[in-house]
């Protein structure tokens, strides 16, 4: 990584300031962000929690937290960075003996450090190998791997659920014809030729890359983890704020929020609660947050993004 990455990062974040609010970030605290990237929600929040408050960053990319970890610097021990996969909140915060916490953060974006780097392969705006694994080093299937190997069966069911691309057929059937495919630049070209005469306000492999990155990093599958385990972790008034950029992420979030924010779970024609549930969240936010027009303006890739915050009941 090159100096002047370190010293200028390219990313920023979304929702900054409602974050902070969201989180209720004061003075002595301790909090988690479960997606610190780049650092740079982490930094509003040390600015926000100085003196005496305490930070741990969570992060599967390790670059990511090299650049973090050197703007974060000047806080010293108050900063705690993880390279780990926030599935493992639970224990990463045993670890470290941050239990209970003042405050989770979930940023669930791709970082711009990860779609502009050429080698990572998350980018169709230019050729690279199809990796996309946000830990490089990571012994899992790389997005070459699944798409190489997988049944056509599977590939579009990974193209439609994970990128709810309505004609993930055409284009799985167009990768088994063509494959071995290894660069992002034949799978765009394919994915180009599968949807001619389609094209809309976005790019047309948009939602097969973005599919074939959520299947190979299984991000649905670690959101999950990682919600069910956060209710453990808060203290009684501590917050959870999560932004999301995808529909089935929101989704995930939203139903897990008004979950546990409810009673009782049982059947609505079932008389007697027999399910014992008791509600640990209150909803915060009845309606969903998004970035303003300005923020949209300056920071294009805001557009996308849906906060949600809850509170621990208990």
């Amino acid at each position: 990584m090159q100096s002047g990455a370190a010293a200028k990062p390219c990313h920023i974040p979304v929702l900054t300031k409602e974050v902070i609010k969201g989180l209720q970030a004061e003075a002595g605290g301790s909090y988690v962000d479960c997606t610190v990237g780049l650092g740079g929600h982490a930094v509003a929040i040390m600015e926000s929690i100085t003196p005496g408050g305490r930070l741990l960053g969570i992060d599967l990319d390790a670059d990511a937290l090299s650049i973090c970890r050197n703007r974060l610097k000047k806080y010293g021990n108050s900063v705690t960075l993880v390279n780990d996969n926030y599935g493992n909140i639970e224990a990463i915060c045993n670890k470290y003996h941050y239990k209970p916490v003042d405050g989770i953060l979930f940023d669930l974006g791709v970082c711009s450090l990860q779609l502009d780097s050429v080698k990572r392969g998350f980018s169709f705006q230019s050729d690279a190998p199809l990796d996309m694994r946000f830990n490089s080093e990571e012994d899992i299937p790389t997005a070459a791997d699944i798409i190489n190997s997988y049944s056509e069966r599977d590939l579009a069911t990974i193209i439609k659920e994970y990128g709810e691309e309505s004609h993930s057929r055409q284009i799985a059937s167009l990768i088994v014809q063509n494959r071995p495919i290894y660069t992002t630049a034949e799978l765009s070209k394919l994915i180009y030729t599968a949807l001619r005469y389609r094209h809309g306000k976005i790019n047309p492999a948009t939602k097969t890359f973005m599919a074939f990155r959520i299947a190979v990093n299984r991000e649905l599958d670690n959101l999950r983890t990682a919600l069910e385990q956060v209710t453990r972790l808060l203290h009684v008034g501590g917050r959870l704020v999560v932004i999301s950029y995808h529909s089935l992420e929101d989704r995930i979030v939203k139903q897990f929020i008004k979950r546990e924010s409810t009673d009782c779970l049982c059947p609505p024609d079932v008389p007697v609660c027999h399910c014992g549930h008791a509600a640990s969240l209150k909803i915060i936010s009845k309606k969903v947050i998004k970035p303003s027009l300005s923020e949209i303006k300056k920071n294009p890739r805001s557009r996308s993004g849906k906060m949600r915050v809850a509170e621990q009941l208990r």
